[in-house]
């Protein structure tokens, strides 16, 4: 959704980032490992986040609002959504925007600044790791993510490539005979089944719908 915005994708370039597997920055493992490398490329993630903007596909998501009630539920760490005007969005992985404290109550406070140190603490004086959640751990809004699609009169499934689970579930969730569109230059590769394939970046594809639903 926000590579438009020139937001690289954690699974773009065969998972690769500046030559680390994914496994060695952004897993817990490797946060104990190695907090100065996972540290490092949240802050360059958290930085071109920072100076990026929303694209065309996050304006029109926001604009639908004036037309119905828009769930936004999305895999991306990102506030794209947030800053383009969308009002009910559910992070599944996390927040860039937000560190959380490693103490036993795992406070979440949010940022003003892209970089962070190592050496960041909590009011309670614990270590702050980036909010995110990384392979291995549990996804905590994933039942409210079921329960918002089965409740959904029309899901879209926007520029995921579904290898990612257990977010990938949800693109085969929603009720029988529910309205299904999925929306992603590899559309017509993904096995989604009643789905309408829109096989185009997110930008384009909801423009395309926005021109089928309202002319």
């Amino acid at each position: 959704m926000s590579a438009e915005s020139g937001i690289a994708t954690f699974r773009g370039a065969d998972g690769l980032w500046e030559g680390h597997q994914v496994e060695d920055v952004a897993t817990p493992e490797a946060w104990e490992r190695n907090p100065e490398l996972v540290t490092r490329f949240y802050n360059e993630r958290r930085k071109a986040v920072w100076n990026a903007t929303p694209n065309m596909g996050h304006l029109q998501l926001a604009a639908w609002q004036d037309r119905m009630h828009v769930q936004i539920i999305t895999q991306n760490v990102d506030d794209l959504h947030e800053r383009s005007g969308s009002n009910h969005v559910l992070h599944l992985h996390g927040e860039l925007s937000k560190a959380r404290s490693c103490g036993p109550g795992a406070e979440v406070h949010s940022l003003d600044h892209w970089e962070m140190k190592t050496s960041d603490r909590c009011s309670n004086d614990h270590p702050l790791r980036p909010h995110i959640v990384w392979f291995g751990e549990a996804v905590p809004k994933m039942a409210e993510a079921l329960t918002l699609v089965r409740q959904a009169d029309c899901v879209l499934v926007i520029g995921t490539s579904l290898q990612v689970y257990p977010a990938a579930q949800l693109a085969f969730e929603a009720e029988q005979g529910v309205p299904l569109h999925v929306i992603d230059p590899a559309a017509d590769d993904l096995d989604v089944p009643q789905a309408k394939a829109w096989p185009c970046s997110a930008s384009v594809g909801l423009a395309k719908l926005n021109a089928h639903w309202f002319g």
